[in-house]
């Protein structure tokens, strides 16, 4: 049996939170996932604004009046909303409410890489009123980066490490093993980590305009085909996701329930083209991530694969998980053939969705995997549901850039 390291501090899942397309709660979620439903729809609006493709992952906008007083809302934008709700949902699984945060020296690390909507209508109004005061006091919170951890930690009160992570499509997955990383020094007992993507118009257009996204719009629920030899595309998608990292001692000390071990964190860069994948960069963060836990490839029951139905980077994900995993007894699936592509929130809500499995004795199916490839066909893409015990899983994410991450996390 796989066993992660034992010489160093042990760092523990705790609680985890989730609002995504496929629900806004980790029972919605899992409804989702067993039974392959798709969040994806169409958006006229993005049509009619000017997108080639108006697909995008649904994502309920919370409400957070007379939950959030309106001096901070105003502050908040829309990412840091739904990473606000996740993590209510992560602390209250943890058992962590507001007294213990204003006892406890807890830490925020979060996955953000953009904060559009604010810059393009903070960009507006100069260009209409030619008069900064309109813009208003609440937009520079909003338009940064940091928008996320910063509005977490007040809302809060955490007085712990506090920063994000821009690391395009990997940001959650690195969230967490940088949070792994403070607990395993010792540095931090408990830190929250997650990560947290915008699903407004404004925010993908670029993207958009590359061509990278799915135009099959006809059935939306059929537009994200990971691995599939007829993939056109990605769908942009978002939300946000949030883990309680948490020191095992600490956890037991305090009673908490143990939902999973982080055992390992691997991470590469390409060190090629800006939006070009690698087969061995993705390789080399598995490898490492493997070997960080003490596993071997037979050692892992399933991959949660970034594969986003992209032609290339399908492919080279393909050709480096059949390198490590090809006659082993791993599942593989992509979620993001119900999610879309949630981008900077991608690998946080991967590994959410990964201990959902766990907990709940299934492999979520990689639906719309009907003709395999030359590459995806030497893999065990699991097209269907399948009831298993998972114990152990490896989840990739993979962004712009050449930025690569994985992580193995045991039950």
């Amino acid at each position: 049996m796989a066993v992660c390291r034992q010489d160093m501090r042990r760092v523990v899942i705790t609680g985890m939170g989730i609002w995504s397309c496929l629900g806004t709660n980790v029972d919605d979620v899992k409804s989702s996932l067993f039974h392959g439903r798709s969040g994806i729809v169409l958006d006229e609006d993005r049509l009619t604004y000017g997108y080639r493709s108006g697909l995008t992952g649904n994502v309920e906008r919370p409400n957070l009046k007379g939950i959030v007083d309106r001096r901070h809302r105003v502050e908040m934008s829309e990412q840091a909303e739904y990473a606000y709700m996740a993590s209510r949902e992560a602390f209250s699984m943890a058992g962590i409410d507001l007294d213990y945060l204003e006892r406890n020296e807890v830490g925020v690390i979060f996955g953000n890489d953009s904060s559009s909507k604010a810059v393009v209508e903070s960009a507006q109004i100069m260009a209409q009123e030619h008069d900064s005061a309109m813009i208003g006091s609440g937009n520079i919170f909003q338009s940064m980066n940091s928008t996320v951890n910063m509005n977490l930690s007040t809302l809060f009160r955490l007085r712990g490490v506090n920063f994000s992570v821009s690391a395009a499509c990997a940001s959650g997955s690195h969230s967490i093993g940088l949070g792994m990383m403070m607990i395993r020094q010792g540095l931090q007992d408990v830190v929250l980590c997650g990560g947290a993507q915008e699903v407004n118009k404004y925010s993908m257009s670029s993207f958009d305009a590359l061509g990278t996204f799915s135009v099959h719009m006809d059935e939306p629920a059929k537009a994200s085909r990971p691995f599939d030899r007829d993939r056109d595309g990605l769908v942009p998608s978002g939300g946000a996701a949030a883990l309680v990292l948490e020191d095992y001692d600490h956890a037991i000390a305090r009673g908490a329930t143990i939902l999973g071990e982080v055992c390992g964190y691997g991470f590469s860069s390409n060190g090629g083209g800006i939006s070009q994948p690698s087969d061995m960069g993705s390789m080399i963060a598995m490898r490492r991530a493997l070997e960080d836990a003490g596993m071997a490839a037979a050692d892992i029951d399933y991959v949660n694969a970034h594969a986003t139905s992209t032609h290339q980077g399908d492919m080279y994900e393909a050709m480096a998980l059949a390198q490590i995993f090809e006659g082993k007894k791993a599942l593989i699936s992509s979620t993001k053939s119900m999610t879309g592509h949630e981008c900077w929130m991608a690998g946080a809500s991967e590994i959410v969705y990964s201990l959902i499995m766990m907990h709940n004795n299934f492999v979520a199916p990689n639906i719309n995997f009907e003709n395999p490839d030359e590459y995806s066909a030497k893999l065990n893409i699991a097209s269907k549901t399948v009831e298993t015990e998972v114990r152990t899983v490896l989840s990739n994410s993979f962004g712009f850039g050449g930025t690569n991450s994985a992580l193995v996390i045991k039950r």
